[in-house]
């Protein structure tokens, strides 16, 4: 006789000491924590144990060829899993604790799981700055590997009720600690000798990466080779259609403004590049639980973090 495993309700839990000791329990038992980060929210799990892992792409749904980026409480911890050379150390010392991934080679006795690199010889590697997400780190003593805690290839969740409705049932947990402030996932660079592969767009822009080691940035990347996470031609998606550029809502559709126009929700109404990336992801949250049958979104200026949002935006209509 087959046993069915036990149906629960995943537990949303105001981030505090008490529920941090909870959490960092659940980590060193192998089960997944959804926890805040500055980007988006998180579904962590033990970097080291396989069967922790698994359990992310399980509760994802999660491709198994997509890698993971792990996150560190500290750069020494950095150091044990990865090798870094002097742009990525230039970068670590500009960027870090802050919203970049850097791919870097993986030490052979780094003791990550195989799964987490999905095969590769490098793995994703993030000092993040909210304290709730290094803070569970810490009271867990492991490196956490993290993808955004949602359905895989689903709008990114950038509030806890974001991933209660993507995730309940399938994990057991989730710290709440508000809406992120960032809003889209971490920039992701592949450092080079000579210069910085952009994997990526986010937060951290191309200029300010070619600022801070003078090396130029190469944006080009091939898509049929997936070398980091967020790389999948369809991503971020919601259920319902997504035209983009629109100036104006057509019949049965729910419009996303930026700047001063009408619309059903705006991203930012003095136009102000940072609060629609801290808005885009609530937003389209926002128009996938509507009545709407189509979702529209105005232009936004490819400049900047504009990168970053039209990257979403196009994986989204994909």
């Amino acid at each position: 006789m087959t046993i069915p495993n036990p149906v629960f309700s995943t537990r949303m839990i105001r981030y505090g000491s008490e529920a941090l000791r909870e959490a960092a329990l659940l980590i060193r038992a192998g089960e997944p924590v959804a926890v805040p980060t500055e980007t988006v929210y998180g579904l962590a799990a033990d970097a080291t144990d396989s069967n922790a892992v698994a359990a992310i792409y399980t509760a994802k749904g999660r491709p198994s060829f997509n890698p993971l980026i792990v996150h560190v409480a500290d750069r020494d911890m950095a150091g044990r899993l990865a090798d870094f050379s002097p742009v990525a150390d230039k970068l670590a010392a500009r960027f870090w604790p802050g919203a970049l991934t850097m791919v870097l080679p993986v030490r052979a006795d780094s003791g990550l799981s195989p799964l987490v690199m999905a095969g590769l010889p490098t793995v994703a590697l993030r000092l993040p700055a909210h304290p709730a997400m290094r803070a569970l780190i810490r009271e867990s003593g492991r490196p956490l590997a993290a993808p955004s805690a949602n359905r895989s290839g689903a709008i990114s969740p950038t509030r806890a009720e974001h991933v209660l409705a993507s995730l309940n049932g399938k994990i057991r947990m989730i710290l709440d600690e508000g809406p992120t402030s960032e809003g889209l996932e971490s920039t992701i660079v592949a450092p080079e000798s000579d210069c910085i592969r952009l994997l990526r767009p986010g937060p951290v822009t191309a200029a300010m990466l070619e600022e801070a080691t003078r090396l130029s940035v190469v944006t080009g990347v091939d898509n049929a080779k997936i070398e980091a996470p967020g790389q999948l031609e369809s991503h971020y998606a919601p259920s319902k259609p997504v035209r983009l550029n629109a100036l104006k809502a057509e019949k049965d559709e729910y419009l996303i403004g930026f700047g001063l126009m009408p619309c059903h929700v705006n991203l930012s109404p003095d136009a102000d590049m940072r609060e629609a990336a801290a808005h885009l992801f609530a937003a389209l949250h926002m128009a996938d639980a509507s009545a709407a049958e189509r979702i529209a979104v105005a232009p936004i200026p490819n400049e900047g973090i504009g990168v970053a949002i039209n990257d979403r935006l196009q994986r989204a209509a994909a």
